[in-house]
């Protein structure tokens, strides 16, 4: 993993905890949804449709919620 890449990675851990920090105690499911998905995308940047597509055609399909 190169410098960049790492730091991105940290960048994007940082992002996915404050939308976490922010949101997370929000209450309802549907709120809880959109707050797990917006860490997903800032976790999996650029793959996160790639990331869906796996997560998809499981038990359950991928849901992003609806902001709070």
């Amino acid at each position: 993993m190169s410098q960049n890449d790492y730091v991105e990675l940290l960048r994007n851990v940082e992002e996915a905890l404050w939308i976490a920090w922010q949101y997370g105690c929000i209450d309802g499911g549907h709120h809880k949804m959109w707050v797990i998905d917006q860490m997903v995308r800032a976790l999996t940047a650029d793959s996160y449709k790639d990331w869906v597509k796996k997560y998809d055609g499981r038990e359950y399909e991928w849901q992003t919620g609806i902001a709070p």
